[in-house]
């Protein structure tokens, strides 16, 4: 992999985001970039149906900025193919400190590629930018009102958890959708909406076709692996509130999110869920995109431990959530992942055989194929699973509650139990979590009733 590496980064040396075309018709925005490493092209498309916008003064010049931006963010999906020492930016003027900006997503947000590689780049060898245009674009007046919240929803418990607590301003609430070509319709996304009691017109979309060149480049023996695909998440649910004056981008993303994979290494699968990037992304949105958007967590404060317990309380989204990558194409869980084994372990304590199974089609705790994924999730000393899970501790906690609570022994909780139980954990400091370290504003503080003062 190493060798592919250099070779692929001498011959590639320059990654070029060349230019970006706008078709504006009746019914949509259709946006194609173009985006060049020597002589290979790649020309994604996105589309924004102005059924779904609501902004009657929308600045045409000040959008075409907003989708100019964008072009930086998506570009990771083609730029991880060489990962080219240098990227050039043609088609409009970003100064030294948007280019660090974006440098720092790359580097951070890459940190799976370049484990899963073997790419060995300090931050100082990764990166430079090089703009080629001089044309700047001087930020309009804001005078427009920006109302209610806009919520990207991926139909896991953790925006479900979010509509919940955002319930009481349904009539100024937007769900957010980001459709992709390389993946099917998100179902659970959409039947957790309904669930939610939204009805089509409460959803804006926004869709991201993926130039599908580079999948065959990647057959061939260029570069693949995880992108930061939150941060696209950040820069379209942006364009999105403008265009439907939407004040609040409330992200789903939790206090967990901040832990890495392995310790010791600055690898982390979820990096452009944290709060680093979190706080980096509203910075950057309040100087160069627009002040008047406010981009937060609102589960920030929280732990997994306490997101699955405001899940419980809904249980009427049991049999729709779904987390699992696998088995997103049918809509189910593939109960052999890393993920669908972490869900399990911490729903296993709080329900009964009879919802589990309602869930998951076998006790995934009863599973030995999956035990060095347990491990894995168990242990400090082991390279934690390249998935959106918690924390150590609370993986740890919810077994120790399993033991305390339940009579069944089924394999991975009787291995735990003898080798394994020996983190000492304050149950106060999981069950009465709450994060200082968040950027939630002061009015929703009190959807968590006195959590948020413990």
């Amino acid at each position: 992999m190493k060798e592919r590496f250099l070779e692929l980064r001498d011959k590639y040396p320059e990654f070029v985001y060349e230019d970006f075309e706008v078709i504006d018709n009746d019914i949509c925005y259709k946006v194609k970039y173009t985006f060049k490493i020597s002589e290979l092209e790649f020309n994604p498309i996105i589309t924004i149906y102005k059924k779904d916008i609501t902004n009657e003064n929308v600045d045409k010049e000040y959008l075409n900025y907003l989708f100019f931006q964008y072009g930086l963010f998506d570009l990771a999906s083609y730029y991880k193919l060489t990962c080219s020492k240098k990227i050039v930016v043609k088609p409009m003027y970003i100064n030294e400190e948007e280019c660090e900006f974006f440098k720092k997503v790359l580097y951070n947000g890459l940190g799976e590629y370049f484990y899963k590689n073997e790419i060995d780049l300090s931050y100082e060898d990764f990166l430079e930018f090089e703009v080629k245009s001089d044309k700047k674009y001087e930020l309009p007046e804001f005078t427009e009102e920006y109302v209610g919240n806009l919520i990207p929803i991926g139909g896991g418990k953790d925006s479900i958890v979010s509509m919940e607590l955002l319930n009481k301003y349904y009539d100024v609430n937007k769900l957010f959708m980001l459709e992709r070509n390389l993946y099917p319709e998100n179902k659970a996304g959409y039947n957790s909406i309904y669930e939610a009691g939204y009805k089509i017109n409460n959803i804006v979309t926004f869709k991201n076709d993926l130039d599908l060149r580079m999948i065959e480049l990647n057959k061939q023996g260029y570069l693949n692996g995880h992108i930061p695909i939150s941060s696209i998440i950040s820069m379209s649910s942006f364009i999105m509130a403008y265009l439907t004056n939407r004040k609040y981008i409330c992200l789903s993303n939790e206090a967990s999110a901040n832990e890495g994979n392995f310790n010791g290494l600055k690898v982390n699968h979820q990096y452009s869920k944290s709060y680093e990037y979190e706080k980096d992304f509203f910075d950057y949105s309040t100087k160069y995109l627009n002040p008047n958007i406010n981009y937060f967590s609102l589960l920030r404060g929280l732990n997994e431990y306490e997101i699955v317990q405001y899940l419980l309380k809904y249980k009427n989204y049991l049999p729709i959530f779904r987390s699992c990558n696998r088995g997103t194409k049918e809509n189910k869980w593939c109960n052999h992942c890393s993920k669908c084994l972490y869900v399990y372990i911490m729903l296993y304590p709080y329900l009964t055989s009879e919802e589990l199974n309602m869930i998951f089609d076998h006790d995934l705790l009863d599973d030995t194929s999956l035990e060095e994924d347990f491990l894995g999730l168990v242990l400090e000393d082991r390279l934690k699973p390249f998935e959106c899970v918690g924390t150590r501790i609370e993986i740890n906690f919810s077994l120790q509650e399993a033991l305390r609570n339940k009579e069944d022994r089924p394999y991975l909780l009787k291995l735990y139990s003898e080798k394994y139980n020996n983190m000492e954990i304050d149950k106060e400091k999981v069950i009465s979590f709450w994060n200082n370290e968040n950027n939630i504003p002061e009015k929703y503080l009190g959807l968590f009733g006195d959590i948020n003062e413990r």
